[in-house]
């Protein structure tokens, strides 16, 4: 089956949480938004197309007969459909878990930039934003990554779920590690050392031999006006 993938075009979002899995499992799926003639209103008409089940929003995927929205959702089925979670019922709700913790914190991530309303401009929010960064910088990336620390030292291996394999929410941790390290440079060096386990798993991900043809692709599209935004206002130490 080949998969298809419905995701704004032009930016990572969280469109790059499916992609990522796909991509490192070499699992055929079609990118829709991408193909030629296709614009942000062949997205946006496709879900207001007749559905038994229609997305609230992107990234959903066609699978078949079934269409799964949420990001954590898709990658739930992804999973057990190809072994990119543990067999077990209780590793394979382990891994949802921790999949919606990541969603918490790029939701948190997100806030900080735009912490009144997605629909109005970074520029009508700036001071709503700087305090909402502030926070998000010295309470929020210490008590996330302390936990996905405690995670990793308690799994006693190189992986979240422990095995010898990695697990799509592996491949999700390395991608928000990835976006706090572009939209908060200054904050990610002063605090990184306090989490070795995390940060050695980010370069493990980032290494894996399956996902380097993706990562020097057109496919992999860089950080920008998405989720993860570079203001150097609202980095800091």
């Amino acid at each position: 089956m080949t998969y298809n993938l419905w995701y704004w075009d032009g930016i990572p979002g969280r469109g790059e949480f499916v992609r990522l899995a796909l991509e490192a499992a070499g699992i055929p799926y079609r990118e829709c938004a991408r193909e030629p003639g296709a614009t942000a209103r062949t997205v946006a008409d496709d879900m207001q197309s007749d559905r038994k089940h229609p997305p609230f929003a992107p990234p959903y995927m066609e699978a078949g007969q079934l269409t799964l929205g949420q990001t954590a959702n898709i990658l739930l089925y992804l999973g057990e459909k190809h072994g990119l979670a543990p067999e077990s019922v209780s590793g394979r709700y382990w891994v949802n878990q921790l999949q919606l913790t990541i969603a918490d914190m790029v939701a948190e991530a997100h806030d900080t930039h735009h912490p009144i309303a997605a629909s109005d401009y970074y520029e009508d929010q700036r001071e709503e934003a700087a305090r909402r960064a502030e926070n998000f910088r010295t309470e929020r990336i210490p008590k996330f990554l302390a936990y996905f620390e405690r995670v990793l030292d308690s799994a006693q291996g190189d992986w979240l779920a422990g095995g010898g394999r990695w697990s799509y929410a592996d491949l999700s941790l390395f991608h928000l590690v990835d976006g706090l390290l572009y939209a908060f440079p200054k904050r990610m060096v002063s605090v990184s050392a306090r989490y070795p386990k995390v940060m050695a798993l980010h370069e493990r991900v980032a290494n894996l031999s399956a996902l380097q043809d993706y990562f020097a692709s057109g496919r992999r599209l860089p950080f920008g006006d998405g989720i993860f935004r570079y203001y150097p206002e609202l980095d800091g130490k």
